[in-house]
């Protein structure tokens, strides 16, 4: 097993576009590490350059405390799985699984007693004389991971695994593979731009941005204290809403005006971010994840003063859970997320998104109150669009 560092990373292209900037991560020793963020972002060009498919620009890059900067793939002692599985069609399961290690010219019993152990963790023993062709797309993710695992190596790097499944699939696949890597304990490295994925299957998650290295810490942390208004506004689904807003503080508790808006602030949310106090009066970036709107009718304990009026859009009804969209009359903050889209039901028609009891019998068309966790928002400097905690 081993560790894999980046120490001030560079990437430029021949034709002076810089992919990554001063990338500095160390992933631990049988840690799962997800890569994440935007297209475009350098996830991608990260991770192939750790395996030496990309040449590193500048910096140092590290495998079990051996420099790699120059090292060849072959000789890195790592196993790659790709978006597209690179399977041979004509070759069988069994020979799929075993090319790499026929190729080393390891034996041919232990070829035999690792293709066969690893078809067993994976559950393809029955389908070991098939061809790719005749697999399922989860068959052939799981010969791709197959492939990895026989050859023991220091790390897997797996780039967008899951990418070519459908929807169920993927949730299957994303909890085999993370079960796998526990059971296996390699370290591992994992591109996606899905931040669900990122967030159910990496011990840390990193978030990438424009090249640049945003933040990295376990998922839960990136959820409840996001360094800056990206970060906030890409991990989580639906995304978290974010305005202009001012905070005004007046002993233990205070108000935060978002457009015509006036909502009470408690003093558990100065206590969260006791700095905010510095912002007294001053215009500032409001977040509010969507759990932290709730239809005022399930939410008695919730004073009016955290209550807001809002005619309902859009309602998405999806058994657990109903998603309400609704507008506010506050302006809106854009997150830098260059893959975010507007709102599916206009701009002008819904800005804000809450996750509502789904007893809730609101209706499209209504207009309701609606209950502001308020203890619970973000709030982000206005001009650096950093978060303001203690």
């Amino acid at each position: 097993m081993a560790t894999v560092q980046l120490e001030g990373i560079n990437k430029v292209y021949d034709n002076g576009f810089q992919a990554i900037y001063d990338l500095d991560l160390e992933v631990a020793d049988k840690e799962f590490l997800v890569l994440v963020g935007p297209s475009g972002c350098g996830k991608s060009t990260a991770l192939r350059m750790i395996a030496g498919l990309e040449t590193i620009t500048g910096g140092t890059m590290k495998i079990g405390n051996r420099v790699v900067n120059d090292v060849e793939p072959k000789d890195r002692d790592i196993a790659m799985v790709f978006q597209n599985y690179a399977l041979y069609p004509h070759m069988s399961v069994y020979d799929n699984i075993g090319f790499a290690l026929k190729l080393a010219k390891v034996p041919k019993d232990e070829i035999d007693t690792r293709v066969r152990k690893a078809a067993a963790i994976l559950e393809l023993e029955e389908n070991l004389d098939r061809k790719p062709g005749q697999l399922s797309g989860g068959q052939r993710q799981r010969v791709a991971m197959g492939r990895a695992i026989v050859r023991q190596p220091a790390a897997f790097l797996m780039d967008e695994p899951l990418s070519n499944l459908d929807a169920k699939l993927r949730v299957q696949m994303r909890a085999e593979i993370a079960a796998l890597q526990r059971e296996l304990a390699v370290t591992t490295v994992y591109v996606t731009h899905d931040q669900i994925e990122a967030m159910t299957m990496g011990d840390r998650v990193a978030v990438l941005k424009g090249g640049y290295l945003q933040q990295v810490d376990t998922p839960q942390n990136l959820y409840d204290r996001p360094v800056n208004v990206f970060v906030g506004a890409f991990i989580g689904s639906p995304s978290m809403n974010l305005y202009e807003g001012k905070v005004e503080a007046s002993g233990d508790v205070g108000t935060v005006t978002i457009g015509s808006h006036v909502i009470g602030l408690p003093h558990e949310a100065f206590e969260r971010q006791p700095k905010i106090r510095e912002y007294d009066g001053k215009p500032i970036i409001v977040g509010i994840r969507p759990e932290d709107f709730e239809d005022a009718a399930f939410a008695e304990q919730i004073p009016e003063s955290q209550r807001v009026t809002a005619k309902v859009s859009l309602i998405e009804a999806l058994g657990s859970e109903i998603m309400a969209h609704f507008r506010l009359d506050a302006p809106t903050v854009d997150s830098g997320d260059p893959d975010a889209i507007e709102e599916k039901v206009g701009p002008d028609v819904a800005n804000a998104v809450g996750r509502f009891n789904p007893r809730s019998r609101v209706r499209m068309g209504e207009t309701i109150d609606i209950a502001v966790s308020s203890e619970n928002m973000h709030f982000f400097d206005a001009r650096t669009h950093q978060a303001i905690w203690a």
